[in-house]
């Protein structure tokens, strides 16, 4: 089992890819329906404007996890990156889950849900903040000063008892 690591990796983004092209197509789907059926949301500026920025995103997330194979004889090349990774990946999976809910929200209740949009440039904010404020906290602690050291639970009880005894026989 040469490379299973690679394989599982590489099996997991094929499937996460293709779940998430199938919902994305769907809803598009539905919210142009909609639209052109029912007139229901009114405005496609909107649309155009907020939904296009995801599909970019996935584009993005196709061609950073899509494994690739060797054509002649169908091994596998490259497994992706890890479409579960922490850090830019997990913010852009935030990105579109938020936009699909927010398409969701407008095929149901009308364009003034796209004002629910707006979360993702405040999480980004928050975001930002508290990556800022982490690393200046954590260049605070560079300075030399001795930080207190946390004592055990047995050091403490040794303190409370009188400190350490020795005993002679």
């Amino acid at each position: 089992m040469a490379q299973k690591a690679a394989k599982t990796l590489a099996a997991r983004n094929a499937s996460l890819l293709l779940r998430t092209h199938i919902i994305t197509l769907c809803l598009h789907s539905i919210f142009l329906l909609l639209h052109w059926v029912f007139h229901r949301p009114r405005s496609l500026t909107p649309y155009f404007f907020l939904a296009c920025p995801t599909l970019a995103i996935e584009f993005y997330l196709e061609r950073l996890g899509r494994p690739s194979y060797y054509p002649a004889d169908g091994s596998l090349r490259s497994p992706g990156e890890d479409l579960g990774a922490s850090g830019l990946t997990e913010y852009m999976w935030d990105v579109l889950y938020w936009t699909w809910g927010c398409m969701g929200a407008v095929c149901l209740f009308g364009d003034r849900a796209w004002w629910l949009w707006i979360v993702i440039p405040l999480y980004s904010v928050w975001l930002a903040y508290t990556t800022f404020t982490g690393m200046k906290s954590g260049l605070a602690g560079m300075g030399g000063a001795d930080a207190p050291v946390a004592e055990s639970k047995r050091q403490k009880k040794i303190e409370k008892r009188g400190g350490q005894r020795m005993q002679y026989r």
